[in-house]
C-alpha cells in the first residue's frame, strides 16, 4: 500500500458509532453550557481583559473579544454541525479520521492534546497560587518546597496542584453526570460573581478612562499598542479565551440526543461567555486608566479595592479559586475522552481505549492525570503556555475545512444532522481563514513550538501509530 493509500485511510462512522455506544449517554444541554461556560469563562476573565489592554488596546480591548468571538464563532458553527453528525468521543480527532483520513485526524488530535496536558498543569498551578494568597493572610502556608514547581524558587514538588488535579479525576472518575453536577453548581456560582462585579463597578466608572477609546498606534518592547495593529494583538491573544466549546464537543458521546443538545450547547456556552467578556471588559477599563492594569494579576480586584469596595474584591478572589474547578473539570473530561479515542483506535496503546465496568473511560482519565500532573512539576510555563493557543488553531482550520467534505456524505454513510452550519459555502471558508489570521498573529515563539510538538506526533504516527491502528488491521 502507497504512503499516501495508507495516511487517507478513512474510519468508518459506524465503527465509531459501535465503539462508542458502550459509553453512558447522561449529559444534557444544561450539563454542555456548565461545561461550556466553566472552561471558556475560567480565570482568564478576571486577569485577561486588564492585561490585553495595558499592553495593547487601551480601552479597546473590548472590541479585541468580540473580534476573537467573531473568530470562534465561525469555528463554532462547523463544531456544532460536525458534534450533530458525527457524536463520538475525541472530536475533532474523530471527525478528521472520518472525513479526510487517519494521519489528519491524527494530526488535529495530537494538536489539541498538547491544549489538554498543558491548561490543566496551568490551571491546577494557578488555582495553587490563588488558594495560597488567600490562607496566607490568616497565617496559613506551606514551605517553598511544596508551593513551587521542581527547581522554581527552591521547590520540589507543588503539592496543592497535584491534590486538586487528582481530586477532580477522582470525582470524574465516579461518571459524567455526577462530575456535571458539580460544575453546574460551580459555574452558577462564578457566573454570579462575574455579575456582582459588573453590577459593583458599573457604579464607578470614569468617562474620561475610555478617551481616547482607540489610542493612537505606537510600537513597544511587547509589541504594537493603539491603533488596529494593537487591537490585532490584542485578538491574538484574547482568542485563547473561547477555545473551551472543544470540551464541550470531546465529550458528545456522552449527549442525550447529540442532534439537539450539541450545537445548543457549543453555540449557547460560547454567546453567554461573549457577554460576560465584552462586558467585564468595559466596566474595568471604565473604572481605572488601563495603564494601572500593567503587570497586574488581578486588575479585577485592583480596580474594586481602588473604588473602595475591598469586601467585594476578597469574594471576587474567593470564588477565582472555586471557579478553576470548572476548567479543570471541563479539561480533564474532554482530555480523557481524547486519549481514550487514541487507545480505541491503536494510535496509542489499546488498553488506554478501554473502559472499567461501569463504561467509564478511567484508564485514559488516569493517564491525562498523571501527565499532566508530571508536566505541570517540571516544565516552565513560559514555555508550555506557548502550545496551546496553536494546537487549538490549527484543529479549528481542519473542522472549518472539513464541513467541505461532510457534506456530500450526509444523507449516505453519515446520517443527515438536525443543524447544518448556516450560509455554505462561504461561511466554513470564512471560518478557516479567520483560525489562520489569528494563528500568523501568535509571536514567532509560539510556532516554533508548535512545530516541534508536531515532529513529536509524526514520530509517534510512524513509529507506533500507522502499525498498530486498527485501520491496518482490516
Amino acid at each position: 500500500m502507497s504512503i499516501w493509500k495508507t495516511i487517507t485511510r478513512k474510519e468508518d462512522p459506524a465503527v465509531y458509532a459501535s465503539k462508542d455506544g458502550h459509553l453512558v449517554r447522561s449529559l444534557k444541554v444544561r450539563d454542555f453550557l456548565a461545561l461550556g461556560v466553566g472552561t471558556i469563562v475560567s480565570t482568564s476573565i478576571f486577569t485577561l481583559p486588564g492585561e490585553v489592554a495595558a499592553m495593547h488596546t487601551g480601552p479597546a480591548v473590548a472590541i479585541s473579544f468580540l473580534l476573537a468571538a467573531v473568530v470562534a464563532g465561525l469555528v463554532a458553527f462547523a463544531y456544532a454541525e460536525m458534534a450533530a453528525a458525527l457524536p463520538f468521543a475525541g472530536s475533532a480527532y474523530s471527525w478528521i479520521n472520518v472525513i479526510f483520513g487517519e494521519f489528519f485526524g491524527w494530526v488535529a488530535g495530537w494538536a489539541l492534546l498538547a491544549e489538554y496536558f498543558i491548561c490543566l498543569a496551568f490551571v491546577g498551578s494557578g488555582l495553587s497560587a490563588n488558594l495560597r494568597g488567600l490562607l496566607a493572610p490568616m497565617g496559613i502556608s506551606l514551605p517553598k518546597s511544596l508551593s513551587n514547581a521542581f527547581g522554581t524558587d527552591g521547590g520540589i514538588v507543588d503539592l496543592i496542584s497535584v491534590v486538586v488535579i487528582a481530586l477532580v479525576a477522582l470525582l470524574i472518575s465516579q461518571g459524567a453526570s455526577r462530575a456535571a453536577r458539580v460544575e453546574n453548581l460551580l459555574v452558577v456560582l462564578k457566573v454570579f460573581v462575574v455579575l456582582l462585579f459588573i453590577v459593583v463597578g458599573l457604579t464607578a466608572l470614569h468617562a474620561a478612562n475610555y478617551v481616547p477609546f482607540v489610542p493612537k498606534y505606537r510600537p513597544t518592547a511587547n509589541g504594537p499598542f493603539g491603533g488596529w495593529q494593537g487591537i490585532y494583538a490584542g485578538v491574538s491573544m484574547v482568542c485563547l479565551s473561547y477555545i473551551g466549546f472543544d470540551s464541550i464537543a470531546a465529550n458528545s458521546a456522552e449527549a442525550v440526543d447529540p442532534q439537539k443538545t450539541m450545537p445548543r450547547g457549543i453555540l449557547g456556552s460560547l454567546a453567554i461567555a461573549v457577554v460576560l467578556f465584552v462586558a467585564v471588559s468595559l466596566v474595568l477599563v471604565g473604572m481605572l486608566p488601563y495603564s494601572k492594569y500593567a503587570n497586574s494579576a488581578e486588575p479585577v480586584g485592583l480596580a474594586l479595592r481602588a473604588a473602595g469596595h475591598s469586601g467585594v474584591a476578597a469574594v471576587v478572589q474567593t470564588v477565582v479559586v472555586v471557579g478553576m474547578f470548572t476548567a479543570l473539570i471541563g479539561m480533564s473530561m474532554a482530555g480523557s475522552r481524547l486519549i481514550y479515542s487514541f487507545g480505541r483506535d491503536g494510535m496509542l496503546p489499546k488498553w488506554l481505549g478501554t473502559l472499567d465496568k461501569h463504561n467509564r473511560p478511567n484508564r485514559a482519565l488516569w493517564t491525562l492525570t498523571i501527565v499532566g500532573i508530571l508536566i505541570g512539576a517540571f516544565f516552565p510555563f513560559a514555555f508550555l503556555s506557548q502550545l496551546i493557543s496553536a494546537g487549538t488553531l490549527i484543529a479549528f482550520m481542519f473542522v472549518s475545512l472539513g464541513i467541505y467534505a461532510l457534506r456530500p456524505r450526509e444523507g449516505k454513510d453519515i446520517a443527515k444532522p438536525a443543524f447544518k452550519m448556516p450560509l455554505y459555502p462561504v461561511m466554513p471558508a470564512l471560518g478557516f481563514l479567520a483560525a489562520l489570521l489569528v494563528f500568523l498573529g501568535l509571536d514567532s515563539q509560539a510556532k516554533i513550538y508548535a512545530g516541534v510538538w508536531f515532529i513529536l506526533g509524526l514520530v509517534i504516527y510512524f513509529a507506533y501509530g500507522v502499525r498498530h491502528s486498527s485501520l491496518n488491521k482490516k
